[in-house]
């Protein structure tokens, strides 16, 4: 698995192939398998991270009920570190230019957790009871 996960970790978004299914809104990367949330709820909802967990854990987006908020590394995958405002591939049509949560918590500070900011790919860390935006995967 950890072999597996560094591999991921080191894919490039060019690399990545994604295909859009706009009847359920999600987005596909046949890369990693992983289906992503792309409704207008992922642009227009923040949440504190555990609202955000339970969010993604109890979401139907799809017909599909297992989603779940995506961690560190799957996120920063579908960083475009090549792009700005938004940085993330063009395919996504609901996006909000600012910090969406990870479920990894920040290793020195359980209070904190992971994020990205998709204006301009950087990750960063926040207390969980601030609220942002939430991306869910499956």
């Amino acid at each position: 698995m950890k072999i597996i996960l560094l591999i991921m970790i080191g894919l490039n978004l060019l690399q990545a192939d994604f295909i859009r299914d706009d009847t359920k809104e999600v987005v596909l990367d046949t890369t990693t398998n992983l289906m992503w949330q792309d409704d207008a709820d992922v642009a227009t909802i923040t949440k504190n991270w555990l609202d955000a967990i339970d969010y993604c854990e109890l979401s139907t987006l799809g017909g599909f009920n297992d989603w779940r908020l995506p961690n560190h590394n799957e996120l920063y995958l579908l960083a475009d570190r090549k792009a700005y405002n938004p940085a993330i591939s063009s395919i996504f049509v609901n996006i909000n230019n600012s910090f969406y949560w990870c479920s990894t918590t920040l290793s020195i500070d359980s209070n904190a957790a992971w994020g990205i900011n998709f204006s301009y790919s950087y990750n960063n860390a926040d207390i969980k009871t601030a609220t942002h935006y939430a991306r869910c995967v499956r």
